[in-house]
């Protein structure tokens, strides 16, 4: 027997409308490309989403076909993570920090048929459009008197000329609530980067179980900043889970130094933030020299990269914010777990919460997770064992898109490739990384890039990259190299030979050069020994 409750699709675009019908004067605040502060609120977003599906539905795209964005965090943006997943299109937000090389190779392989961007992002532009010979139309997120002349660009046009002639009333169509509504790439560890594509529902029920008080506790009296990108795995979920709960957001744009988000918490009366350590050292260095102190932040979500316990202590003992500790991926769109107390933990010391909150936390409803050693035997969750974390879910990958090769699932379960501790209490903690992939300032620099073009150059004949401590960044990549019988070559060469190849922030900061790396039976490098080897090795500058 069957329940007798109505169905309606979980969708995307029911989020705008709610947000529009029950929130509507409620502020979206953006400071733009241009360095002003923009205003608007949940109503006109809902409208100008509209303009953008009756946009779209000139430009002859198929259902499910793909719009690429290039885009800080702004209302522009926003509009577009609805109009584009509402009409029944796949969003796909592109990293404009990755080499232009790879960007296009993203664009190519995801298929894209429109690319929408800020101008900040125009040299990038220029150097893939002849390289994207899918894309129909190039989309500057800007006024019509801003768009630069002679940008040798085809079928360029503004984003305001683009949806000024729309209507802005459209009847969002109903479809299959599994339907594809957005997609991000991840950075590849081993060959090229994988796409974890989203559906509508996965997606609600990930803003369902984020807003929820044990995970991000947003509600509609919440003015909420997100620092992390909306560029990278769906800003975390905010703008959903904002909408969902009517509360106000606030965007930097591309001003993430801490006087700028400083200006946007006390001004705009932000309670709760999100973003990588990297954003936060900047702002904390910004207030202490000026005795600053925040009169309305309550709490931030800290992920991307692990915590480090003196910026926790900072925020929690200086300045009254409550730190949450998250642990995500892109295959879990992003959210795993998050770290906040249970009832029993309520009265223990203060240092003895703080031992708990140090975690990456507990999984939120909707994960599950194990670990399992080697052989894929579940560990205990006493807290002391440590195994190959494993998760599944509704709005896991159950496998990439355009895959070419199995699922990546065992048995039903993601493997994460980190290597983790769970306590009986259900509180995960990495302890390690499986994958060779180093994290820097919240982002992923994939250590065989770095190698391979190590490799590329004539006197190179081993090279092995591994992420170095740094008190700013949490790693940053050096590359190990063993050189050819006679030849010979600087530690400035071989930086300058990275250049034009991959992005700048993921050159490495030094290069080591020794006898022999390590080898494992299969020769496999040994990083672990490796690590071992430079014991003592501090990052120049440090």
């Amino acid at each position: 027997m069957l329940g007798l409750m109505q169905s309606h699709p979980l969708s995307i675009s029911s989020l705008i409308e709610f947000a529009a019908g029950k929130h509507g004067d409620t502020e979206i605040v953006s400071r733009r490309v241009e360095g002003d502060v923009h205003r608007s609120n949940w109503a006109t977003v809902a409208k100008r989403a509209r303009k953008v599906a009756n946009a779209l539905g000139g430009e002859g795209l198929a259902f499910s076909d793909r719009v690429a964005t290039l885009a800080w965090n702004g209302y522009r943006h926003l509009e577009l993570y609805f109009g584009v997943s509402g009409v029944g299109q796949v969003l796909h937000t592109i990293n404009p920090r990755l080499h232009p090389d790879q960007i296009a190779w993203i664009a190519n392989h995801a298929e894209d048929r429109m690319v929408c961007f800020d101008l900040s992002f125009l040299p990038i532009i220029q150097a893939i459009h002849a390289k994207c010979p899918l894309v129909r139309k190039w989309v500057a997120l800007c006024e019509a008197k801003a768009l630069p002349t002679e940008t040798g660009i085809p079928n360029l046009v503004s984003y305001e000329a683009w949806i000024e002639p729309a209507p802005d009333q459209f009847d969002w169509p109903s479809f299959d609530e599994n339907s594809a509504s957005s997609m991000c790439y991840t950075s590849g560890t081993t060959g090229n980067p994988k796409a974890a594509l989203y559906s509508h529902r996965s997606t609600i029920l990930h803003a369902y179980a984020a807003a929820l008080p044990d995970v991000m506790n947003i509600s509609a009296r919440d003015a909420i900043l997100p620092v992390v990108p909306m560029f990278h795995v769906n800003a975390w979920g905010i703008p959903y889970s904002a909408a969902a709960t009517g509360a106000k957001l606030v965007f930097p744009g591309p001003a993430l130094d801490g006087q700028s988000v400083y200006e946007l918490i006390e001004g705009e009366g932000v309670t709760f933030a999100a973003g990588v350590p990297t954003v936060w050292q900047m702002l904390l260095g910004h207030m202490k020299p000026k005795g600053l102190k925040f009169s309305t932040l309550q709490r931030t979500v800290i992920g991307g990269s692990a915590c480090p316990p003196a910026m926790m202590d900072t925020f929690m003992k200086d300045y009254g914010v409550t730190v949450l500790h998250a642990w995500g991926m892109t295959e879990l769109s992003p959210l795993g777990t998050l770290g906040t107390l249970k009832f029993k933990h309520t009265r223990l010391s203060h240092e003895d919460q703080r031992h708990i909150l140090l975690k990456q936390g507990r999984c939120i409803y909707g994960i599950d997770m194990k670990i399992v050693d080697d052989e894929g035997k579940s560990q205990p969750h006493d807290g002391k064992a440590f195994g190959n974390l494993m998760v599944k879910g509704p709005w896991v990958v159950r496998d990439y898109y355009k895959a070419d090769g199995p699922s990546p699932l065992v048995d039903g379960w993601f493997p994460t490739g980190d290597v983790a501790t769970i306590d009986p209490d259900g509180y995960m903690q990495i302890t390690d990384r499986s994958k060779d992939v180093i994290k820097s300032g919240g982002e992923w620099i994939s250590s065989i890039d770095i190698e391979n073009i190590a490799m590329a150059h004539e006197a190179v004949a081993m090279a092995a990259c591994v992420g170095m401590p740094h008190p700013k960044w949490d790693e940053r990549p050096i590359v190990v190299v063993v050189t050819k019988p006679g030849a010979t070559v600087t530690r400035e060469a071989l930086l300058a030979f990275y250049e034009g190849k991959i992005a700048k922030w993921q050159v490495p900061d030094d290069v080591v050069f020794v006898e022999t790396i390590p080898l494992g039976a299969t020769g496999k490098m040994l990083k672990t020994k490796l690590r071992e080897q430079l014991h003592g090795y501090r990052l120049p500058g440090l």
